[in-house]
């Protein structure tokens, strides 16, 4: 069988189109692939799809998958076609081979997509000796492409959260279904127009606002004044992971202003309030009692207003839950230590986001998980510089997008 035949075979190289040359150069470690169509050949008009005669033809070259250690190349001369029907004119037919723009093949990008989702971008890039830049426009190029497929018209719970692209600068919020805990939409920023900017997604997507009965947030004031105005219908839900994370850093704030007084005592202490009391180990239980019996000190009291504020979320029901934060609200707003005040008129300002959990039982617990996922992505990649990458990313990792665009990978 000759070299042109088989490399067609392997292609999937069908009539008009067949592989015509096939060169071979291991100085410059690469293969080089020519494919072409007989004279006379007739064209589908991308418009109308009616066969046309070829108008003229334009050089192209697109990347395929290595040929083992060696970088692949196809060439062809792709024709354009002038159809008489009205609204075509002079139009390039599509290759079957390759996606319209794009400089590599469907193959290689496939290969892509399925890669970067276990490895780093930049490293692939290197892989293949191509810019990371361009791998980065093939993955958002198929993103967008799934994503418009998606269907949000049963979207009801959703849950929103942000991230940093850098360190401390240049922020992403997430926004996603708690039922189907898949993500739905990114933009940058963290202000309350993300909501704005999620609701117009919502909206292309066949979803509706005004079904959206619940939305599970942190205590931020731009999310909270975005579901106030965007999301009519959404009962807001204060997740408590960020209601105990508010008052563990009160603690940890306390605490670590009186080991400053008190080094001996509270020296690499700061785990031991910060832990649960059930997953110390035995020789720090016996640490933390020891601070606690040791004498009066506000770390301690600190950390009995967090132990008790964790016990409301033990509560069988919202009406026992409003007793425990109630005697819990009484308790520390008495407190002689500003911060726990502070923490106590917090909580008294959210006193309905916090209590409705027990009646939606939402958490954005899921959120902090992907979140981590992300965060790993991010540190393998050694950061993102363009905040649009990352969220594309996020979309691999818990978009639960369907790239039916893509071909099966050969096996």
């Amino acid at each position: 069988m000759q070299p042109e035949v088989l490399f067609g075979h392997a292609l999937g190289i069908a009539p008009p189109w067949e592989v015509t040359e096939v060169s071979f150069s291991k100085e410059s470690s690469r293969l080089d692939i020519t494919i072409g169509f007989q004279r006379g050949t007739t064209f589908p008009c991308p418009v109308c799809g009616a066969m046309v005669p070829v108008y003229d033809t334009t050089e192209k070259e697109w990347r395929h998958m290595n040929f083992f250690q060696y970088e692949a190349y196809l060439h062809a001369k792709v024709p354009r076609v002038k159809c008489p029907n009205e609204g075509c004119g002079v139009k390039q037919v599509k290759v079957p081979w390759a996606r319209a723009g794009s400089g590599f093949t469907l193959l290689f990008e496939a290969l892509v997509m399925t890669m970067c989702r276990d490895m780093p971008v930049n490293v692939i890039a290197r892989l293949f000796a191509v810019t990371d830049t361009r791998l980065w426009r093939v993955i958002n190029t198929y993103v967008e492409m799934a994503r418009a497929q998606e269907d949000y018209s049963d979207v009801h719970r959703v849950g929103m959260d942000e991230t940093s692209v850098k360190r401390s600068q240049d922020y992403v919020t997430f926004f996603f279904d708690l039922d189907k805990k898949k993500l739905l939409f990114g933009t940058t920023g963290n202000g309350n127009e993300t909501v704005k900017e999620f609701v117009a997604d919502l909206k292309t997507h066949n979803g509706d606002p005004e079904q959206v009965t619940d939305a599970a947030i942190d205590m931020s004031k731009a999310f909270i004044k975005g579901v106030k105005e965007q999301l009519p219908n959404a009962v807001t839900t204060f997740d408590p992971f960020h209601v105990i994370k508010l008052m563990n850093d009160a603690m940890a704030k306390v605490r670590a202003e009186e080991a400053k007084l008190f080094p001996e005592i509270l020296k690499k202490s700061r785990y031991l309030f910060l832990k649960n009391p059930e997953n110390l180990t035995s020789e720090q239980e016996q640490r933390l009692n020891a601070i606690i019996t040791s004498q009066n000190l506000k770390s301690t009291e600190a950390y009995l207003h967090k132990l008790n504020l964790q016990n409301v979320y033990f509560a069988e029901s919202r009406q026992e839950a409003e007793v425990l934060l109630t005697h819990w609200y009484q308790d520390a707003s008495k407190s002689s230590l500003k911060l726990i005040k502070k923490m106590a008129n917090t909580v008294k300002d959210h006193w309905s986001g916090i209590l409705s959990h027990f009646d939606s039982n939402l958490t954005t617990g899921f959120l902090e998980g992907i979140n981590s996922l992300i965060q790993a992505a991010k540190a393998r990649a050694r950061g993102y510089r363009n905040p649009r990458n990352l969220i594309a990313m996020a979309f691999l990792i818990a978009g639960k997008l369907r790239f039916t665009s893509l071909p099966p990978l050969p096996t």
